[in-house]
């Protein structure tokens, strides 16, 4: 069976308005108004409104765009989770998805239990698992905890078995979300390189989501760039990535975020302009936490105008004061200091967590263009060069 992909006139529709609970009580009430009061409270949010586009089979195709684009809405759709209100999705093949951390997996079995649960989900027999079965353990890394329930793993843990058992259970199509941004760098570069490899050599049909354009590029020959809910364009990677980049640079060293009080979130990011022309990357977030967190786990990735990361931090990487503590919110400050950039466009992208989980992510939450004081005698291409200027003193012998 060939494997591909058709979107056809694509839309899905939500009603918003006031969040209920579902009970009886309510229910009536809400029929009583609407019948007699002809109170209306809630509206129609279009998440997607009329998406077309093909993949074929084998081909690697990067779905980029802002937060609350639509992308992971479509991802939905694609993996029959939800329902499009219009239009259709065409799918040949087997699907595997990687959405949302722990996604597919049921936290009461063990990593064990789940591989063979997913196989039978996809239609695999016991001895067709079992063949794959070592190297998805290999691969994911979690052999020491293979007989715990993932309800015990950690973030990290659950996204490197849920990657090795979507890429290995030899689906026609794999779906991947964001969720590659949880795992560390290492396992990142290996996922990517997995992925590769499934479609050059395997011919398998990859959907990749993700706000690392450098990846997407790397990855992709096409993408698809969407914008609140509509294809704003499509075509090869590296021209849709340009013009979506170019399409966000206005600098803004400041942003507010509207919170929610259901989980951890961040409220503020700034970054100093002054301090940033002289060396000095100083940037402060500000958080709000329902519950407290033991403790917080901040970060942050700075990225080039190509998207690719030019350096980052997180306290689970550099030890801090923070991991001492243990707040429901306030303000966490980073400072790297030496730092000198070539010219160019530059993004910010931070995140929110504690010990087990993330919690909130900015992607390219603060934009800023940098102009060096320094006069170059040829144009700077990141792409080939980098971003930072090491200012190297050449000499002879």
């Amino acid at each position: 069976m060939q494997a591909g992909i058709a979107v056809e006139h694509l839309s899905k529709m939500y009603r918003i308005g006031r969040r209920r609970s579902g009970s009886f009580r309510e229910t009536v009430s809400d029929r009583f108004d609407n019948i007699f009061l002809k109170k209306l409270d809630a509206e129609d949010f279009w998440a997607l409104r009329d998406v077309s586009f093909n993949v074929g089979q084998g081909e690697v195709v990067g779905i980029i765009g802002k937060n609350g684009a639509g992308k992971s809405t479509l991802l939905k759709i694609l993996s029959r989770i939800t329902e499009p209100t219009e239009g259709r999705a065409i799918i040949w093949g087997r699907v595997s998805s990687l959405l949302e951390v722990g996604t597919g997996f049921h936290p009461e079995l063990t990593g064990r239990e789940n591989i063979y649960m997913n196989g039978a989900i996809l239609g695999m027999k016991r001895p067709e698992i079992k063949k794959k079965f070592e190297e998805i353990v290999s691969f994911s890394g979690i052999d020491q905890f293979l007989d715990t329930p993932v309800k015990h793993y950690s973030s990290g843990m659950s996204v490197r078995l849920a990657f090795a058992v979507a890429a290995y259970l030899e689906p026609e199509i794999l779906i991947v979300d964001e969720v590659l941004a949880v795992g560390d760098a290492e396992f990142q570069k290996k996922c990517l390189g997995k992925m590769k490899d499934v479609s050059e050599h395997e011919g398998r049909t990859i959907l990749f989501v993700s706000h690392n354009m450098d990846a997407v590029q790397n990855l992709c020959k096409k993408a698809i760039w969407l914008n609140a809910g509509q294809v704003s364009e499509m075509g090869e990677a590296r021209e849709v990535c340009r013009n979506y980049l170019e399409s966000i640079v206005t600098s803004n060293w400041n942003k507010k975020f509207i919170t929610e009080n259901s989980i951890p979130k961040i409220e503020f990011v700034s970054l100093d302009e002054d301090k940033i022309k002289e060396g000095e990357f100083f940037l402060r977030m500000g958080f709000k936490s329902p519950h407290v967190l033991k403790p917080p786990k901040p970060g942050f990735v700075l990225f080039n105008e190509s998207g690719a990361p030019v350096f980052g931090s997180n306290t689970k990487l550099h030890d801090s004061p923070i991991n001492e503590k243990a707040l429901k919110e306030g303000v966490i400050g980073v400072s790297v200091k030496g730092i000198t950039l070539y010219s160019g466009n530059y993004y910010v992208s931070v995140w929110l967590g504690d010990s087990y989980r993330d919690y909130d992510h900015q992607h390219y939450a603060i934009r800023f263009t940098y102009l060096s004081k320094i006069n170059y005698t040829e144009p700077i291409v990141p792409s080939a060069i980098g971003s930072i200027d090491p200012l190297a003193t050449w000499f002879v012998e």
